[in-house]
């Protein structure tokens, strides 16, 4: 007889085990001659060895799908042990991202998005530029999530200019990351919505994720990362030349703005469309524009944003 230990890294152990341990329960029906206990994170089995490397590689594979689709059903396990997962997992949406919290598929929602993701799987460095509410950042993000679970890439790095839109980041409460992380906050929107939060805390505490003020970037070479670059009409022509040249090797960068909505004060230019208007005919670089139509905030959304245009012209 032969034991092995697994732990439970990076999970609820009740997302594995089920209330009650329901779903341990169904794992144990399916390994019959082991003798299997749970205490904490910690899964112990005892038993033959063939048959416990068959447990070992099928729990692994209960991980591997709770970390893609962050949702792990009595359904989804005994099509698992019963090696009829290949197909199963398959999503015949090919519009599906990456499966956030709960399973909720996260997907391209309009024309344009498709195209930026499309965009962001062809291209090195994709710009996606339009109005507020167009999901710009929010599919970028999706995208990153997608390329780390996927290993194209080892750490995710979101990035802002942390420029004042109207109010006085001096007179905010607290040391330098307080007054930092309101202007990061729409980055961690996106992420607990794509990320179980013990995971999310693991990747930021460890540095997989990474979020940061723009002007952090300086002095860095970026390898084997997904790089997004938020709110980048907020950066001047010497911030956008500083964060596009610290692109490294197996590298993705994305760079996200909204011309219509520049914090800058009235003596600096954004750099946006200045950098946008000289390196656009570069091979490997694609500009996607988004609209009023990939607005998928309230409805109001849109039409406010149409009425501003009218008004502006």
């Amino acid at each position: 007889m032969q034991e092995i230990k697994l732990e439970i890294e990076g999970f609820d152990p009740i997302e594995i085990f089920g209330v009650n341990n329901s779903k341990l329960k169904i794992i144990k029906k399916y390994f019959p001659k082991l003798k299997i206990l749970s205490r904490g994170n910690q899964l112990t089995a005892v038993g033959d060895e063939e048959e416990l490397l068959i447990f070992d590689r099928k729990i692994k594979k209960i991980l591997a799908y709770l970390a893609k689709y962050n949702q792990l059903r009595d359904e989804d396990i005994d099509n698992i042990l019963l090696d009829q997962d290949d197909d199963y997992h398959k999503i015949k949406n090919d519009q599906v991202i990456v499966h956030g919290v709960g399973g909720a598929p996260i997907k391209a929602r309009t024309l344009n998005q498709r195209k930026l993701v499309d965009s962001i799987i062809k291209n090195d460095m994709v710009f996606a530029v339009g109005p507020a509410g167009t999901g710009k950042t929010y599919t970028a993000v999706a995208m990153a999530v997608r390329a780390l679970k996927n290993k194209e890439v080892k750490r995710i790095i979101l990035t802002r200019p942390a420029v004042e839109a109207g109010e006085n980041l001096g007179f905010l409460p607290g040391d330098l990351k307080d007054k930092l992380d309101p202007y990061l906050q729409p980055l961690y929107d996106g992420l607990r919505d794509m990320i179980p939060p013990e995971k999310l805390a693991e990747y930021l505490e460890f540095g997989t994720i990474q979020i940061a003020p723009l002007a952090f970037m300086r002095g860095r070479t970026l390898d084997k990362a997904f790089v997004i670059l938020d709110e980048a009409q907020n950066a001047t022509y010497m911030q956008m030349k500083m964060f596009l040249t610290r692109m490294g090797q197996s590298a993705k960068f994305v760079v996200t703005g909204d011309m219509t909505q520049v914090d800058l004060p009235k003596h600096q230019k954004s750099g946006l469309l200045s950098v946008i208007n000289k390196i656009k005919d570069i091979k490997g670089i694609e500009i996607i524009e988004l609209n009023k139509h990939d607005v998928i905030r309230h409805k109001l959304v849109s039409k406010i944003i149409q009425a501003l245009e009218d008004d502006k012209e």
